[in-house]
C-alpha cells in the first residue's frame, strides 16, 4: 500500500519560510481548522501563547497533489549540508540553452524572494541535462532542475 509523504523542514521562522516555499511551489499556506477565519484565531481559542504562534507552519498542494510541507521552529541553526533535498522541477522538456536560461529566469525569481544561488552545473549528456543548487532564506538546499 501507498504511503502519503510530508516533507519536513528544521528552522528558525516557520512562517516566512513557509511563506517563501508555497511562492517557490505554486502552494498554499493550509487553511485554519473550521469555525476559524485566521490561524492566530483559531491558536489564541486553543490557548497558545502569543510568543508560539509562529512555532509551525506548513504549505499544501492546492490540487492535492504533491506532498504537504511542514516547517517546525528548532532552537539550533542549520549546521551541515541537507541529505535530502528538494527537486524543483523548472524546465522540464527543455534542453541546452532554452533549459539553462529558463533555470536562470527562474533562480533569478527566487532569488528576489530570499534563495541564494549556490552552484550552476551545464549540461554534460548523457546523465546531466544542467541544473543549479540554490539555498533558501534559512540555508536549506534545493536543486532547479
Amino acid at each position: 500500500m501507498a504511503r502519503e509523504v510530508q516533507v519536513t523542514f528544521d528552522c528558525a521562522d516557520p512562517g516566512a519560510v513557509s511563506a517563501f516555499w508555497a511562492e517557490v511551489l505554486g502552494y498554499r499556506l493550509q487553511v485554519p481548522p473550521k469555525g476559524f477565519e485566521t490561524w492566530e484565531q483559531a491558536l489564541e481559542a486553543s490557548g497558545v501563547p502569543r510568543e508560539r504562534w509562529n512555532d509551525a507552519s506548513a504549505v499544501i498542494d492546492p490540487d492535492g497533489v504533491g506532498p504537504r510541507l511542514f516547517f517546525q521552529r528548532v532552537p539550533e541553526p542549520k549546521q551541515v549540508k541537507n541529505r535530502v533535498h528538494l527537486d524543483v522541477r523548472a524546465a522540464p522538456g527543455l534542453a541546452g540553452e532554452a533549459r539553462m536560461a529558463a533555470l536562470e529566469a527562474e533562480a533569478d525569481r527566487l532569488v528576489a524572494l530570499g534563495a541564494t544561488r549556490l552552484r550552476r552545473f551545464e549540461p554534460a549528456p548523457p546523465l546531466d541535462a544542467g541544473h543549479m543548487v540554490m539555498a533558501d532564506p534559512e540555508g536549506n538546499e534545493f536543486c532547479l532542475d
